[in-house]
C-alpha cells in the first residue's frame, strides 16, 4: 500500500511540474537570432546556405529551414529566388508596411513623407518612463514631425527615444524619413515588433493648425511601443491622425 502511495505522489508531482522543452527548430532560431542581435549578421547581408548552417549548428538541414522560415515569416529575413536568404533591411517595403497601417480610402497605399518640426532632450514623463522601462533620472530625446501623403498632412507624431540607447542622437543634422533604418545602421538596433493602441480624440488648436483641420475635429490617436530583437522597448510613438481620406488597415488571419 505504501508503495502505491509513493508512486501516486511521484505521478502527481511530475504532472504539476511545468514543461520547459523547446522544439529543436526554436532552439536553432534562438541561436540565429543572437547573430542578428550581436551584429554578426547585418541588414542586407547574405546568409550562409542551409547546408552550411546545419553543419555549423550540428542539426539537420530541415531543422535549419524551419527556423529560417519562422524568421522570414516575422520579416527578419528575406528570401530571394535563386539568390539566397538575406537579412531584411528596414527600407524593404515589407518592413515599412509592417509598421505603417494607414492607407488612403482610394488609391494605392504608399509610405508618407516626413518633416521634422522640433527635437529636444528632456526628463521622461511618467508614461514614457513606464513604456520604455526607464528610471525617473534617465533622459529621453523627443522628435515631433508632420507626415504627409501626396503633399497633404495626415498626421503629427511625437517619437520618444531613451538617451542611453541612442547616444548622440541630438548631434544629427538630418533625421531621415525612415528612422527604423537609421536605428539599425547607426546604433545597431533592429525593430523586431511593436504594440499599438488606438483611441479617438479631438484635435487641439495646435494640431489643427498643423493638419489644416478645425480644433475639436475627430482624430485617431495611435500609441506605439516598438521593441528590439531582444523584446526590449526602444521607442514610444504617439501619432495624431486626421482620417478624412485615410483609414487604419490590418489583415486578420
Amino acid at each position: 500500500m505504501e508503495k502505491k502511495n509513493s508512486v501516486l505522489e511521484v505521478s502527481q508531482t511530475s504532472a504539476a511540474e511545468p514543461i520547459g522543452f523547446k522544439p529543436l527548430y526554436a532552439q536553432v532560431r534562438d541561436q540565429l537570432m543572437r547573430r542578428l542581435v550581436d551584429g554578426v549578421w547585418a541588414p542586407g547581408m547574405l546568409l550562409p546556405s542551409e547546408i552550411e548552417l546545419a553543419r555549423q549548428l550540428k542539426v539537420s538541414q530541415g531543422t535549419v529551414r524551419k527556423a529560417l522560415d519562422s524568421m522570414t515569416a516575422d520579416n527578419l529575413l528575406l528570401r530571394r529566388q535563386g539568390r539566397g536568404t538575406y537579412v531584411a533591411e528596414p527600407e524593404e517595403s515589407r518592413i515599412l508596411f509592417q509598421f505603417f497601417r494607414l492607407a488612403p480610402d482610394v488609391g494605392t497605399p504608399s509610405f508618407p513623407d516626413s518633416r521634422v518640426l522640433s527635437t529636444g532632450r528632456a526628463r521622461p514623463t511618467r508614461t514614457e518612463t513606464l513604456s520604455l522601462n526607464l528610471k525617473p533620472t534617465d533622459e529621453v530625446f523627443r522628435i515631433e514631425r508632420i507626415r504627409s501623403l501626396s503633399g497633404l498632412p495626415i498626421l503629427i507624431e511625437t517619437i520618444t527615444l531613451p538617451v542611453n540607447r541612442f547616444p548622440d542622437f541630438d548631434h544629427l543634422t538630418i533625421i531621415p524619413n525612415n528612422v527604423y533604418r537609421l536605428y539599425s545602421e547607426r546604433w545597431g538596433i533592429t525593430i523586431g515588433s511593436a504594440e499599438e493602441r488606438l483611441k479617438a480624440i479631438s484635435a487641439s488648436s495646435r494640431d489643427a493648425v498643423k493638419l489644416g483641420c478645425h480644433a475639436g475635429e475627430p482624430l485617431l490617436l495611435i500609441s506605439r511601443v516598438a521593441r528590439d530583437l531582444e523584446d526590449r522597448p526602444v521607442e514610444l510613438r504617439w501619432s495624431r491622425c486626421i482620417s478624412r481620406e485615410i483609414h487604419y488597415a490590418v489583415n486578420l488571419r
